[in-house]
Parts: C-alpha cells; sequence; structure tokens
C-alpha cells in the first residue's frame, strides 16, 4: 500500500468515529440536563412539604401521622414528577 492510500484510509477512519461518537455525547448532554430538572423540581418541592405540614400541625384539624402522610404524599408526587422528566 503507498503512503497517500494509507493516509486517506487512516483519514477517513478518524472521520468515521467522529462521527459515529457525536450522537452519544449530544445524548448524554440532553440526559445530563434531563437529571438536572428533575433535581431541581425535587429540591424546590421540600420547602413546600414542610410548609404544608407546618400548616396542617397549626390547623390541628388532622393528627400529626396524617400530616406526615401529607408531606410523604407532596414529596411522591415531585419525585414522581422528576421521573417523568428524567424517563
Amino acid at each position: 500500500m503507498n503512503r497517500k492510500a494509507f493516509q486517506v484510509a487512516v483519514s477517513s477512519l478518524a472521520m468515521a468515529a467522529a462521527l459515529a461518537i457525536a450522537p452519544f455525547t449530544s445524548y448524554a448532554t440532553e440526559q445530563g440536563g434531563q437529571r438536572r430538572d428533575a433535581r431541581d423540581l425535587r429540591q424546590d418541592t421540600r420547602p413546600e412539604a414542610r410548609q404544608e405540614k407546618a400548616e396542617c400541625r397549626a390547623g390541628e384539624e388532622k393528627t400529626r401521622a396524617e400530616c406526615r402522610q401529607d408531606k410523604r404524599d407532596t414529596k411522591q408526587d415531585a419525585r414522581q414528577e422528576g421521573r417523568d422528566i428524567k424517563y
């Protein structure tokens, strides 16, 4: 094989490898953004859940266990929304 043909073959393989890798890097970036969005949603929900529990306890119309369950339900809803964002 002559030198020119070898250089053409190597450059062709390098370009093919670069084109094959490109979709995976963009997918990873998109997936990372989705994970961040889901995490931000969960973190934003935490103070809301605390506030809801505090208001529930102050109202004295529910037991402490019911207030805890309301807080859990609020956080679980946020987790589900986060899963919907990610998947």
